[in-house]
């Protein structure tokens, strides 16, 4: 599946997200995220981002596409992430 990742965590907890994240996705721009993933990795993201966020505090998006097939993605500007993934 594919998935775009958006969160706000508070100050304290924000490197620690980003870190989470970088395991599974490719950063694209400041707390954004995107890329293939699969059904059991998709849910070990979810748990460890659960784990660190304050409900009261943080919140997290996932949008997730069975397919690649109908989704533009147009960019603009300064590019803010890598290209990179690492697993």
């Amino acid at each position: 599946m594919f998935v775009i990742l958006v969160y706000d965590f508070n100050e304290k907890r924000v490197a620690k997200a980003l870190k989470i994240a970088r395991k599974y996705l490719h950063w694209v721009q400041n707390s954004v995220f995107e890329g293939e993933i699969s059904q059991a990795n998709y849910k070990k993201l979810k748990v460890e981002l659960q784990n660190i966020m304050n409900p009261d505090e943080d919140s997290v998006i996932f949008y997730t596409f069975r397919t690649q097939k109908y989704w533009l993605r147009e960019e603009f500007g300064l590019k803010k992430g890598g290209d990179e993934f690492i697993l």
